[in-house]
């Protein structure tokens, strides 16, 4: 019996025996054809475990005849990092192609560990191939995204399962020795969530546990198999990301049912209950926020609840925590605030503090007219009184859209009060 897992001993060393990705690799896709020029760009794969984001990687650098590094994003620094870029500048030649450089999950590294690959990128001393399963676009520094192409990779469709499930009972050499017949699939299928690493590991686990040289699979065999792990959950690898980002998304959904569904999914795997916590308490205010202020409060309790009671108690406070925010009215206002804000001090971020909302702590400041005609809003009718804010450049933009929710309705309505009709 090899030693050698059965992905890695079917990972394919050319674009042929590819199985998916067909609008990337495919006959005339855009990056099979920039493969077969040899002029590739740095670039990102973006997409779920086990497409194949290592795989072509590999495939490229073999493909190209060009030297490969790589790194993980879990256990590399900037230490790693240099000391390959010094090997790819000892390597360089006339004439000779740069060498790869791969980072699995990259959106890990640090924004310091980011920079510190720029200088390489920029100057052609490497070519970056990088792979997340986050989106690149919050994950990945700007200088650096602006630097690579991205590739989006998509889950293997059932088709592109069963072929590779065939080719491997075909093909691997061990997996020859035996007759293995596909009864039934949709459980095997459906377990591997579209990862060809997932599924090579349920048919190896099958085939392995037991000893008859015939082996049928069936739906009951694979749920049989697999129910001492039945909670499919690795809290250290891929599928974490996945399963609390179906946490996330049910709850923002309104979705009570499948959000514990996903609760539940996550404490059977053994997930810290602390990393649950921190997120019911960001979604407080990214999706929920001004709809309902004490979502806020719920969650910062329940965070400091679990962690005096811990578990297995800790699990009702979190199902609590996570079906009072399914169930509360949303918005992300004060996100979308935030953004828009951003943006605008990225275009214009250095507009001056208009003069009369100056700190003046010195005479020379005070004969310079800083807080001169300021306006003290509790010496007016309702404590307010209408005067700017925003630099004149910005004057009257509305940052902060009140959104169609009870509480928000009425913060609206205050807020035209106010502001004669702004809002």
């Amino acid at each position: 019996m090899s030693n050698i897992p059965l992905a890695e001993r079917l990972r394919p060393k050319t674009l042929d025996n590819f199985i998916g990705q067909e609008h990337l690799v495919g006959k005339n896709a855009i990056l099979r054809k920039a493969i077969e020029s040899g002029n590739i760009p740095s670039m990102i794969f973006w997409g779920p475990p086990g497409v194949g984001k290592t795989t072509l990687a590999k495939i490229i650098s073999n493909v190209l005849d060009r030297a490969f590094y790589i790194l993980s994003a879990v256990n590399s620094g900037v230490k790693d990092i240099r000391e390959v870029i010094e090997k790819a500048k000892n390597q360089q030649f006339f004439d000779t192609p740069n060498p790869i450089l791969f980072i699995d999950e990259i959106h890990r590294f640090s924004k310091s560990q980011q920079d510190s690959l720029l200088g390489a990128v920029e100057q052609g001393i490497i070519t970056l191939i990088g792979a997340t399963t986050e989106n690149p676009s919050f994950e990945v520094i700007s200088p650096l995204l602006s630097r690579c192409q991205v590739y989006v990779l998509k889950n293997l469709s059932k088709k592109e399962l069963l072929n590779l499930l065939n080719y491997a009972a075909l093909n691997d050499f061990e997996l020859k020795k035996k007759k293995i017949k596909f009864k039934e699939t949709e459980a095997i299928i459906r377990f591997s969530g579209g990862d060809a690493r997932k599924l090579f590991n349920i048919l190896e686990l099958i085939v392995n546990s037991e000893d008859t040289k015939t082996i049928t699979i069936t739906n009951e065999k694979v749920k049989s198999k697999l129910q001492e792990n039945i909670a499919l959950y690795d809290k250290q690898g891929e599928q974490h990301y996945d399963i609390i980002s179906a946490f996330i998304k049910s709850i923002r959904g309104s979705d009570p049912n499948a959000a514990v569904y996903w609760l539940a999914r996550m404490l059977a795997g053994g997930e810290d209950i602390k990393f649950i916590a921190r997120r019911l308490i960001i979604l407080a205010s990214e999706d929920i926020g001004l709809a309902n202020t004490n979502a806020l409060l719920i969650a910062n309790n329940c965070f400091q609840a679990i962690n005096v009671i811990g578990m297995p108690e800790a699990r009702i406070i979190l199902s609590q925590t996570a079906i009072y925010l399914s169930t509360s009215p949303k918005s992300n206002s004060a996100y979308q605030a935030i953004e828009t804000a951003l943006s605008l001090v990225k275009e214009k971020g250095d507009l001056s503090v208009p003069l009369h909302i100056r700190n003046a702590p010195t005479k020379l400041m005070k004969e310079l007219g800083y807080g001169k005609n300021y306006k003290y809003a509790h010496s007016y009718d309702d404590n307010f009184v209408d005067q700017e804010f925003l630099p004149k450049e910005l004057s009257k933009t509305k940052i902060y859209e009140p959104q169609e929710n009870a509480r928000e309705k009425e913060i609206k309505a205050n807020l035209n009060k106010l502001w004669k009709g702004r809002y």
